[in-house]
């Protein structure tokens, strides 16, 4: 146990200051500050030795330079088991502070509200992330305080333990410390490198450790603030693989803003992979539609919609078990209905996540890459006719399903509904098969239906069998050797066919 004789607190927010340093104050504990801090604490009616005392200088520098001092540093730094520390710190007239509390400027919250870089840059903390590293690399000497968010913790120890603490709460909050720091640092660098980067460099607060990983032998933990793009309405927990298709469906939804009427689409999903999907006039309608596309694939997926979900709707969703279901607005009664099921998790979807990039795990490293924007880049009309109205829009639909799904995928379309699809083949012709065979699973007829694929057709098989099939309009990013073997098949049989020039592969 140490017992706490002296503390150096310079904060940036004073909310939640005041009961701890009320608590210092009873413990008898001395108090330096500097600046704002000392202001406030003086107004508190506490005595409060300021800083400059010590280093015998003023704030210089418009408040850049307060702390940076042999006479502070050396107090947080010496060691009080080293014998030469401490003749060093008697020659110097260096006090010992045991207790350091500081809390950084606001960089992110200042980079988030402005693009004015003379107001960022002023944000760069120097002595703030310097006295809590400082104080966390002493901390078999010293207690470290790095954010507002402690202050009652510590004040809760002070009070529990008469102004001492053990060396084990010292050490944790010394390593929390350090993270502190590191988020901070990795903001600014990131600031300065939003492009290129010597190194790999992300932070994301808020771990929350889940109840286990994609499997129950596997640990989990999410790193991120789920908060801030839904209100979870009902429901347990989100899993690992929940999350993992919540933000599947995000994705996908994202894709079909309502713009007109028929704009309200209804999606299924399940492993990550659209099974069912539709777009319609009425929320009830897109729901039966993408319903009708895979009702057994539907069972135990994440549903998403880009409608409020009414009454009807929710009639008609509760008559199936699914894990999840996100939605911009859910009417009050339908509520009633949705919540009869405790587990059932209902989100309601706020803001869209907005990474812009994606993250990979691999060969002891890490792959990144931009988002897989947009959805066609050309539209070639290379059949032998060219589209009709009713198919381009199917076609439009169908490229941006094809591209949620793992490769290889086929989907098919009609009627802005997906009627079939095949995902994750090691052959474009297997996915095709998967697609066709879904479809004439469900009864439904693939005359007048269109056929979308993530990549290149690399031999015209598939538009062959399409063809056989009953479908007449292809879409597909070209780019074979032999793109000229699809086009031609096309050609001599009167088929539509969209080459669009962007590839959509998912991995």
């Amino acid at each position: 146990m140490k017992k706490i004789q002296s503390a150096l607190i310079s904060v940036f927010y004073k909310d939640g200051l005041e009961p701890l340093v009320r608590q210092l104050k009873e413990q008898g504990i001395t108090i330096y500050s500097t600046g704002g801090t000392q202001a406030f604490i003086e107004g508190l009616g506490i005595e409060v030795i300021p800083v400059e005392n010590l280093t015998h200088y003023p704030s210089i520098l418009g408040g850049r330079v307060k702390t940076l001092h042999p006479s502070v540093f050396g107090g947080i730094l010496g060691r009080r088991d080293l014998d030469t520390d401490q003749q060093e710190m008697k020659e110097f007239k260096i006090p010992e502070i045991d207790m350091v509390v500081v809390d950084l400027y606001p960089f992110e919250e200042t980079v988030a509200s402005t693009s004015e870089e003379k107001l960022i840059i002023e944000k760069i903390d120097i002595g703030g992330p310097s006295m809590i590293r400082a104080a966390a690399k002493n901390f078999k000497d010293v207690l470290v305080i790095s954010a507002k968010n402690q202050y009652a913790e510590v004040e809760q120890i002070l009070r529990d333990q008469n102004g001492s603490t053990t060396l084990e709460q010292r050490r944790s909050l010394a390593a929390r410390a350090f993270e502190i720091v590191a988020h901070y640092d990795v903001a600014i660098a990131k600031y300065f490198n939003p492009t290129e980067s010597l190194y790999f460099v992300e932070s994301i607060p808020h771990p929350k450790t889940m109840r286990y990983g994609e499997n129950p032998h596997q640990s989990g933990i999410f790193f991120g603030d789920l908060n801030g793009l839904f209100d979870q309405l009902n429901g347990k927990e989100l899993s690992y693989n929940n999350i993992v298709d919540v933000d599947a469906a995000c994705q996908l939804i994202r894709e079909f803003p309502v713009e007109n009427a028929g704009d309200i689409t209804f999606a299924i999903i399940k492993h990550t992979n659209v099974c069912g999907v539709a777009s319609r006039p009425t929320v009830k309608e897109s729901w039966d539609s993408a319903l009708a596309g895979d009702p057994e694939s539907a069972f135990g997926g994440v549903l998403v919609t880009n409608g409020t979900v009414d009454v009807a709707t929710a009639q008609a969703i509760n008559e199936i078990f699914f894990e999840v279901l996100i939605a911009p607005a859910f009417d009050e009664d339908a509520l009633v209905i949705l919540k009869s099921k405790k587990n059932r998790i209902l989100l309601q979807l706020k803001a869209q996540p907005h990474r812009t990039e994606q993250y990979k795990s691999v060969l002891n490293g890490v792959l990144v890459q931009g988002n897989d924007e947009g959805n066609v880049q050309d539209w070639k009309e290379s059949g032998g006719r060219e589209t009709t109205e009713a198919e381009k829009s199917d076609l439009v639909f169908a490229n941006l399903i094809c591209k949620h799904l793992k490769s290889n995928a086929i989907a098919l379309v009609k009627n802005k509904q997906l009627i079939g699809k095949g995902c994750g083949q090691t052959s474009r012709i297997d996915a095709l098969r998967q697609a066709v065979e879904k479809a004439r699973q469900f009864k439904f007829e693939l005359s007048g239906a269109v056929m979308a694929s993530d990549a290149f057709f690399p031999f015209s098989d598939c538009v062959q069998l399409g063809h056989e099939a009953g479908i007449a309009a292809f879409i597909q990013p070209g780019g074979s050797i032999r793109d000229n073997d699809s086009v031609e098949y096309c050609k001599t049989h009167g088929l539509a066919m969209v080459i669009t020039g962007l590839r959509h592969f998912k991995h």
